[in-house]
Parts: C-alpha cells; structure tokens; sequence
C-alpha cells in the first residue's frame, strides 16, 4: 500500500515539509518496510526503528487512537451489518463522508495536546478534552 499507492499519491501534491508517523505493529517495523520510509521520508520518519522514536501505544497523542478508530468504529457497526459486504460499503461510507473541517478540528486538539505535553515536560495528561 506505501509504495503502490501512498507514496504516488503523495507525489500529486504540493507538500513542503511532511512527517510520516507509523505505529508500533510487527508489519509496520519489518526492516524492508523501515528501509522504505527512511529512503522516502529520512529524518522526517516517526516509528519505532526510525529516526524519531515513537510510543507504540501513545494514545494520548495519536490522532488515529484517540479520535478516528472509535469515531468510524462506532458509525460502521452501529446499523449491526451482516455481511462483509455490508462492513466494507459501511467504512467507505463512513471514511468518505469525514469532512476537512472535522479533522482540522482533530489537528486542533492534536496541537492542544501537544502543547501540554511540551508544557509539563512529557508528563501523561490528567483528563482528556475532547473539542469537537
């Protein structure tokens, strides 16, 4: 998927600076798959193995863990389908229908938490707030 579809489409667009950040899964960490972000991001790979070190587990601070998952988990099952076919046409609807303003809603909280962590230097937040 990196290399037949995510590093093309990258390609289409005009980004200045981007940071890949990959989670902590066997399949994430396997050398040719570190050996591939390395070649195409360099110092700008946040993953275990990478560059930038990164928690496996840090749900404080990812974006996928802490808001995405459980929002389209809780659209995708909430009609209980049967079928793979009616799972599968349940997270295209659900994934198609994420509006930009609602992730850059997602990106505010990001940087809010981020900012945190900065502030109390790295120590775990107490509540989590949710701005949606």
């Amino acid at each position: 998927m990196i290399t037949n579809f995510f590093i093309p489409e990258l390609n289409n667009h005009d980004v200045q600076e981007l940071w890949f950040q990959q989670d902590g899964a066997t399949c994430h960490t396997a050398r040719v798959t570190i050996d591939l972000l390395k070649d195409t991001f360099g110092d700008c790979l946040i993953s275990r193995f990478g560059p930038v070190n990164w928690p496996p587990r840090s749900c404080d601070l990812t974006p996928l863990d802490y808001f995405l998952w459980g929002y389209v988990k809780s659209l995708v099952y909430a009609d209980k389908p049967q079928t793979l076919d009616h799972l599968e046409d349940n997270i295209r609807r659900v994934i198609a229908n994420i509006r930009p303003q609602m992730l850059e809603k997602v990106i505010e909280n990001w940087t809010s938490r981020l900012d945190y962590i900065r502030a109390s230097r790295g120590s775990p937040m107490p509540e989590i707030i949710f701005k949606m």
